[in-house]
């Protein structure tokens, strides 16, 4: 089946579905990733959030919304439109039964890893009460590609299938099964939170590490990620695979920053001997780590330059609402609180970087720092594709140069500012405003 061909041939049909697609690449074109691996993602995340056909509405609040999806919700209302007028209805009522078996010819496979994973841990199948674990297939995408996440009690895995079954792992197994370990362990990290929350002096001894910057500020997410790495390198292969070359994958991951990974994988040799499951066996397996020990071990790694970055995106709700809760602490009069939770965002790399940016611009602007309002309104521009920041940075940079007496340098800020917002009617006005007169700030009350 070629569903690609059936799509062009209904734009080529229809100069309205032409019209849409037109609008449809603009407004994509706009807000286009920070890199092609990021373009993708964030438009993962937002279909993991948006309703089926016919409309693609949300599915829950904005600040309930993965922080890269919420920007991008409007895309939903031009996807209706292009769903209507390209037909993709009819195209996918034809090619419903071959989507069907695709699916099924992956069945088997899927829960034979399912199967094996909870065998070896020796846990009950079923999961957790009120967590999710769902795989979509995508056979449109590149096959390269893998997205996984993890959004509060979902996680979801996303892969792009290769079209020959015959391609080696054209399913990505091992990358779904990375995603399934975290659906699994993640709830036991959380259970046993003192016994984890003492490992927290370990965060030191990987500050070198390259790390992404939530594994060298979360323990919780660095002492999973270890388990997780552990019972992989554990569990691959065969039985005749050489013990010499899973230790070097220990080793590897250890030298990623993933220091815990060598302790958990001697902790597993015992494991595997012992009839109890891991539920009953986590809280001894962490309680039994020395800390000092681990420092003293880490310390000795020679740490490698750049790691893989890690497949499963986490997202709790608390950070998602965390540039919402700023931006709510500035108007209401707290610009300390505001800046706390904008750097936190950015130092964890939560939400919207440019957003954050604009928040703490906003915050110099309280504070009567004209210098790093404008830096961070500068940087804020080129952090971000959400049209509301860029225009109103333009707005404030444009009343910063004409508190300095820049007005020429004040005046393209306000154009730009038009260009940018020209479908927000606020920022239009305040733009204008500031073209037909200088901005003054108000006075003091006396």
């Amino acid at each position: 089946m070629n569903i690609r061909a059936e799509v062009q041939k209904n734009l080529r049909d229809s100069e309205e579905a032409q019209g849409t697609l037109k609008t449809l690449c603009e407004w994509y074109g706009t807000h286009r990733g920070k890199d092609p691996q990021h373009d993708l993602s964030q438009f993962v995340s937002l279909s993991l959030y948006l309703q089926g056909p016919p409309h693609f509405l949300p599915r829950v609040k904005e600040d309930e919304m993965p922080p890269d999806a919420a920007p991008l919700a409007p895309f939903g209302a031009l996807l209706e439109r292009f769903y209507d007028k390209a037909q993709l209805h009819a195209i996918w009522e034809r090619h419903r039964p071959n989507y069907a078996a695709l699916v099924n010819r992956y069945h088997e496979p899927l829960a034979k890893m399912v199967f094996d994973t909870d065998i070896y841990l020796r846990l009950q199948s079923g999961g957790y009460l009120g967590k999710t674990f769902t795989v979509f297939l995508d056979f449109l995408g590149d096959p390269n590609e893998t997205n996984a996440r993890n959004y509060g009690n979902d996680y979801y895995v996303v892969v792009f299938p290769s079209p020959d079954p015959n391609a080696p792992d054209p399913l990505k197994l091992p990358q779904i099964r990375h995603t399934y370990l975290h659906y699994l362990l993640d709830p036991m990290a959380e259970k046993h939170f003192s016994v984890v929350k003492r490992l927290e002096p370990l965060l030191q001894s990987v500050k070198r590490a390259p790390l992404d910057e939530n594994f060298k500020t979360d323990i919780f997410l660095l002492v999973t990620e270890c388990l997780v790495r552990a019972i992989e390198i554990r569990t691959s292969g065969s039985k005749q695979t050489a013990e010499a070359m899973r230790l070097q994958a220990v080793d590897d991951a250890v030298r990623q920053g993933y220091i815990l990974t060598k302790y958990f994988y001697t902790s597993l040799l015992t494991f595997e001997k012992d009839p109890a499951g891991l539920r009953t066996e986590y809280s001894d397996m962490l309680a039994a780590i020395d800390v000092k020990q681990q420092e003293k071990a880490a310390g000795e790694v020679q740490f490698a330059r750049s790691s893989a970055p890690e497949l499963v995106q986490l997202s709790r709700i608390e950070d998602r609402r965390m540039l919402i809760t700023a931006e709510k602490r500035l108007a209401a009069g707290d610009p300390k609180g505001a800046q706390e939770l904008a750097q936190q965002a950015l130092d964890k790399k939560i939400g919207d970087e440019g957003r954050a940016l604009f928040i703490l611009a906003q915050v110099a602007v309280a504070n009567k720092n004209r210098e790093g309002a404008a830096e961070n309104f500068q940087r804020a521009i080129q952090a971000t594709k959400d049209p509301q920041v860029v225009a109103w940075s333009h707005v404030y940079l444009g009343r910063i140069m004409d508190m300095k007496e820049q007005r020429e340098a004040a005046m393209n800020e306000y154009r730009a500012a038009l260009t940018a917002g020209a479908d927000l009617p606020e920022v239009r006005a305040a733009a204008e405003r500031g073209l037909q007169q200088a901005y003054e700030p108000p006075a003091k009350p006396q």
